[in-house]
């Protein structure tokens, strides 16, 4: 295991973690974000704003790793609130077209769904399901707007306008808290470390994840140190496998590579030479 605490890889803010594919060949590709006022800061932690223009080439397939996080998407041709998806997400870029979200923090969504967020990981809402009918009217107003600022504000406005007293919520923050602990340090790589880093016993984490984050912590942990495995491939600098997986809390190197493989869809070394140059 891991003799020293290591830090994650620094990411520019504008790439954001858990991107397989950081930039095309061709086409355009535009990816936008604006942090939440302070109201909100304890429920959302960004709207994110993406745009393409495939018009003339071929569709491109961007993949994204799962995040423990519930987002409000609307497209043009589609909404929906979606718990935390436990596999890679793929879609699929032709023509041209948006996606608009909110990215709540992962204890964020629970004050406004009102149940464990267990009970929606790998689905799909309607808005209005959780928002009523303001939720569709959003989804139309999303679509109406010309450009992402009338988009961030469109969504603040909903949001502000159904706030939560987080008061009676009170483990919304302790929940993001854990797991930003769990994204900032590589070294924490089991349940354990994280019940001695929180002062909690391993059940009480456990009903704490699955009611506020919508998935347990060891799968936050493992999904976070691939995030970091992906991010140090991307990087540009030689990295050596096995020391990799050791540094990420994995016994050994075959371990690694086959949940790695599993989840981004090809081996590391497979990956890295799809990656653009430069």
């Amino acid at each position: 295991m891991i003799g020293k605490t290591r830090h994650a890889t620094q990411t520019p803010a504008d790439e954001p973690r858990g991107v397989l594919v950081p930039r095309f060949e061709q086409g355009r590709f535009s990816h936008d974000r604006q942090a939440p006022c302070a109201a909100l800061a304890e429920l959302v932690e960004h709207y994110w704003h993406v745009a393409w223009d495939m018009d003339g080439h071929p569709p491109q397939t961007q993949e994204t790793l799962p995040h423990p996080n519930v987002h409000l998407v609307i497209e043009h041709d589609t909404e929906g609130i979606h718990g935390v998806h436990t596999a890679r997400y793929t879609k699929l870029l032709a023509g041209r077209g948006f996606a608009f979200g909110i990215k709540f923090r992962p204890g964020g969504f629970q004050p406004f769904l009102g149940r464990p967020l267990a009970t929606i990981a790998d689905s799909k809402l309607a808005p209005d399901t959780v928002f009523g009918a303001a939720g569709l009217a959003y989804a139309q107003h999303i679509r109406s707007c010309g450009d992402a600022p009338s988009r961030f504000a469109a969504a603040e406005a909903l949001l502000l306008a159904r706030l939560p007293q987080l008061a009676v919520h009170g483990d919304v923050a302790r929940a993001n808290a854990l797991v930003a602990a769990i994204a900032a340090d590589t070294g924490m790589v089991t349940v354990d470390a994280l019940a001695e880093h929180s002062g909690l016993n391993k059940r009480s984490l456990q009903r704490l994840f699955q009611h506020y984050v919508g998935v347990g912590p060891k799968w936050v942990i493992k999904r976070y140190r691939m995030h970091e495995a992906v991010a140090q491939l991307q990087a540009g600098v030689p990295v050596k496998l096995a020391q990799l997986a050791l540094d990420l809390g994995y016994f050994d190197q075959a371990h690694f590579v086959n949940e790695f493989t599993a989840l981004v869809g090809k081996p590391p070394g497979e990956y890295l030479r799809t990656l653009p140059a430069g």
